[in-house]
């Protein structure tokens, strides 16, 4: 048996592995020649996944040369290639349209809208388009959702309040579609769900339910998923009948689907967000799901990729994860902190580093620009989350010091209104009860250095420079207690604490002459970036030296 699996990154490496395991011959194309799946298959073809014609050509290639039994994708934008490849070589698979119907979102919308399927109302629109015009025959009214007609992983998607959002959002959106179209669509609140599926022979079987943490308005920045979903019943079993119906109304009938569904109280019930024709990403299918399930649904969509009947599954049994990911600010990775205790966390199976030092990182809008993810494994969900929520925590990216785009964050520069309320990039701590509210007053009020004594001999100073921090007082250090955690799960002071114990710094209580103490520029960073900005502030000044 020889597959051809499209993509060799880490979201394939599961079916790699499980074909290898099996005794295939595994043969991946993909346009990075040093992607991580690389060095596992049997032969790795380099040609981009976008080159529909490139891809034959290679398939065909393969099928004179001792035959190719299946075409497979997971987590990549390219499930219609994959759906092309299968019906020009007479191998099993969704139908071409219904593949790029799964696709395209525009397409999506109108087969599900169609069928009578809870779809949002939506306009397609172009470069040439006239927006105020398509918008009102569209009857589509603020807020909206804007998104590429053809991209993954929350690319270009924004939500957006007024005209002028709207003309930023297409401006970003439209470069990141295939094609240079995007689609606006009505926004709905409530819960979001991500399912994967097997179809086989028009019979769906449901492989995984979990819960969507998203957040970051007004990106669309999924911070983890849960499995299994912890919701009513009820709104499970609602949530899965839309995403069926949906499944139903794009022809998808042979081989992997995967949904996004928002259950939405105030319209009634649930409603289709996306659904592919393939097995999801964000380690869902090839992680989180056989973590949680003991069932391997890679190898079964494998199967029914070759045309074999998918083998018997094994029980469920019942236990849960969770995925996390850690972010950064901007500015450019010196060092990352903590994965060592964060792979030592008890239950906690994977820790995935995206990024290295020397890396340019960015404060994410979608899901591609995040810094690296954790999973865990436990018999609970709470034990799940838990071991997930305390080795992101102790997981800290450094930051090269003076760097222009971090100073430009800490400065607030670029920052984005959300429709919703509140800004993006957002505080790490906000203000929310009055006694916390009069802190973050005293933190603003404060000067960016405290008065430091003369150093008593310049030429030790400038060999060991000293910086401390003004302490809070007592009362102030109560008030930020009341703060909620920031995106990474630490407290206002547990940040504090972090960032003057990597750097080898201290609170001023009594400092010595040529010490350096921060004030406003410690406690306005720590408030804007968390532990990662106070750390790049400490380690910005132990660079440029004790003041005087």
């Amino acid at each position: 048996m020889t597959v051809f699996i499209l993509g060799a990154g880490v979201m394939q490496i599961p079916a790699i592995e499980i074909a290898r395991s099996l005794g295939w011959r595994v043969v991946a194309a993909d346009a990075n020649p040093e992607a991580p799946g690389v060095a596992l298959v049997d032969r790795f073809i380099h040609v981009d996944l976008k080159d529909r014609e490139g891809l034959l050509a290679a398939a065909r290639a393969l099928s004179a040369d001792g035959g190719l039994d299946a075409v497979f994708t997971a987590g990549t934008d390219f499930s219609a290639n994959v759906a092309y490849l299968a019906h020009e070589l007479g191998l099993a698979g969704h139908s071409p349209e219904a593949a790029l119907a799964a696709s395209d979102k525009p397409r999506m919308r109108a087969a599900l809208l169609s069928a009578s399927v809870p779809s949002p109302r939506f306009v397609e629109l172009s470069q040439t388009d006239q927006v105020e015009k398509a918008l009102a025959h569209a009857g589509l009214a603020y807020p909206l959702v804007v998104k590429p007609a053809d991209n993954m992983g929350a690319r270009g998607c924004r939500l957006v309040g007024s005209d002028s959002e709207l003309a930023e959002a297409l401006m970003d959106a439209l470069p990141h579609s295939r094609t240079g179209r995007a689609i606006v669509e009505e926004y709905l609140e409530g819960p979001e769900f991500s399912i994967d599926a097997l179809v086989e022979d028009g019979a769906i079987h449901i492989r995984g339910i979990a819960d969507r943490h998203v957040t970051f308005a007004p990106y669309f920045v999924e911070l983890g998923h849960t499995m299994p979903s912890v919701q009513p019943q009820a709104v499970q079993d609602e949530v899965l009948r839309v995403f069926c119906a949906g499944v139903r109304a794009l022809g998808l009938s042979h081989g992997a689907a995967k949904g996004d569904i928002k259950y939405c109280p105030g319209r009634g019930g649930a409603y289709v967000g996306e659904i592919a024709a393939r097995l999801s990403g964000g380690y869902m299918s090839g992680w989180t799901y056989p973590y949680a399930s003991g069932i391997e649904v890679t190898r079964s969509a494998l199967e029914l990729a070759l045309g074999l009947p998918m083998s018997p599954s094994s029980a469920d049994r019942g236990w849960h994860s969770a995925e996390r990911a850690f972010i950064s600010i901007p500015g450019r990775v010196a060092a990352i902190h903590g994965l060592r205790a964060a792979r030592q966390t008890p239950y906690v199976k994977d820790v995935f580093v995206r990024v290295a030092p020397g890396d340019a990182v960015v404060f994410p809008s979608n899901n591609v620009e995040k810094c690296g993810n954790v999973i865990s494994q436990a018999p609970t969900h709470d034990a799940a989350v838990r071991a997930a929520s305390d080795a992101i925590r102790g997981l800290l990216v450094r930051l090269a010091p003076n760097e222009g785009r971090t100073e430009a964050f800490l400065r607030g520069e670029g920052r984005l209104m959300n429709p919703e309320g509140g800004s993006w990039p957002p505080q790490a701590f906000s203000p929310v009860e009055p006694a916390s509210v009069a802190l973050f007053r005293e933190v603003a009020a404060m000067p960016e250095y405290d008065v430091v004594s003369p150093p008593a001999a310049p030429a030790a100073q400038a060999r060991t420079p000293r910086i401390a921090v003004r302490q809070l007082s007592p009362a102030l250090e109560a008030a930020a207690l009341l703060i909620a955690p920031d995106w990474s799960g630490r407290t206002l002071l547990e940040s504090a604490a972090l960032a003057l114990a990597l750097a080898g710094a201290t609170y001023a209580r009594d400092p010595v002459p040529g010490t350096t103490v921060l004030a406003g520029r410690f406690w306005r960073a720590l408030i804007a970036g968390g532990a990662q900005a106070a750390l790049y502030v400490l380690d910005s000044e132990a660079v440029t030296g004790a003041r005087g």
